[in-house]
């Protein structure tokens, strides 16, 4: 009956789709972890090989203090597109007591500690798929089942399973719960991106309405003084919002695109708007007005739009990026471009620049492996 109740209550959680802008907020406060000791197990790199055998240590986490043993349900929270250090105290941690539920936690492959290969050349990233991912999952979940049985000294017994994801990794639970039934009860996939969109213009289209007629109206003036800026002086308008750094117009157009994106995404647009009206209304600079806030909230993941820094095939804690967009460029789309008209972000963040960016991050030697990858 309680688990019903918890069925009935995630359901009525469930949001709209939304993937997130290109920068990640993780949780990095230890005292936010439920636990941050890491185990291991050995998962198979190619599941969808009968001849490939190889294998390469995969990163977990459980949280067991509220877990009615030993039947209890087993909570099963998707890391996605990013290092996974822990299980952070968050809702699910209350769910869990309520349950009386073990939280389990699977970093994504190829994300943090968990990659495969010592180089992120773009031929080892073959094996980096939300398939391969599917795939993970169902057989983490049987090893763990499996390991939960033997501990107890029990056979044959299945617990409760549920998934737990957010955007990228939202879409991951809403799929394994269609893929594998009957290996999990439910899911909850909060702003789950489970249709991939090429051209992704409601996305810009959304953060005017968030933004209000003001606010938009602000953003869109700072936008054209940007774009009219980086014609006659790019390197003093990119060394004003302290992105210096990015050679590329396009790269710092779609950086500043994101930076104000968060703020509506992550629940605090007043911190942007406020300063933008205010400045607009009062016959301040717009530009510099913009560049505070960008320097205060959005400087930390700057690299990520740095094309140069996305080439880089070492393993790094800053490999995440170069993961994500070969993600995008080879499965989930959702390219944030300007919509053709009444845009918040500049023109110049179109389909063409990111086309271009993919082919420039995994271009190789192995020009049929690239044609057969991109051959959308």
């Amino acid at each position: 009956m309680k688990f019903s109740l918890l069925l009935l209550f995630l359901f009525l959680l469930i949001s709209n789709g939304v993937v997130e802008a290109r920068t990640h907020h993780l949780v990095t406060d230890d005292s936010k972890y439920l636990t941050k000791e890491a185990l291991w197990f050995n998962q198979t790199l190619d599941h969808f090989s009968p001849i490939d055998h190889r294998q390469f240590g995969q990163r977990y986490y459980e949280f067991l203090d509220d877990f009615r043993v030993p039947d209890g349900p087993i909570f099963l929270k998707i890391c996605g597109e990013a290092s996974c250090d822990g299980i952070p105290n968050d809702y699910t941690s209350v769910l869990a007591k309520k349950f009386g539920a073990a939280l389990v936690s699977l970093e994504h492959r190829y994300y943090g500690k968990s990659s495969p290969f010592k180089s992120l050349e773009t031929e080892n990233l073959r094996y980096l798929s939300s398939k391969q991912a599917l795939f993970d999952l169902a057989v983490f979940r049987n090893y763990y089942q499996e390991s939960l049985n033997a501990k107890h000294n029990r056979t044959n017994i299945e617990n409760s399973w549920f998934v737990f994801g957010v955007s990228y990794s939202g879409a991951l639970s809403a799929w394994f719960r269609l893929k594998f039934p009957h290996l999990v009860c439910g899911s909850l996939a909060s702003s789950a991106v489970v249709l991939a969109v090429y051209n992704f213009t409601e996305f810009d289209k959304q953060i005017g309405v968030s933004a209000g007629p003001d606010c938009k109206a602000a953003l869109q003036e700072i936008t054209k003084l940007v774009d009219d800026k980086i014609l006659t002086d790019g390197n003093a308008v990119k060394a004003l919002f302290g992105a210096s750094e990015l050679k590329i117009d396009g790269d710092f157009l779609y950086f500043l695109a994101d930076a104000a994106v968060t703020a509506f995404q992550y629940g605090n647009p007043d911190a942007l708007c406020s300063p933008l009206v205010e400045a607009k209304k009062s016959g301040k600079n717009l530009l510099d007005a913009y560049a505070s806030y960008v320097k205060d909230n959005y400087q930390e993941g700057i690299q990520t739009y740095d094309q140069q820094h996305l080439k880089k095939t070492d393993l790094s804690e800053g490999s995440g990026g170069r993961l994500w967009w070969f993600q995008v460029c080879t499965e989930v789309a959702y390219f944030q471009i300007a919509p053709s008209n009444d845009s918040i972000r500049s023109s110049k963040v179109d389909t063409r620049h990111v086309s271009f960016l993919s082919l420039v991050l995994f271009l190789t030697s192995n020009i049929r492996w690239i044609l057969m990858t991109f051959k959308s």
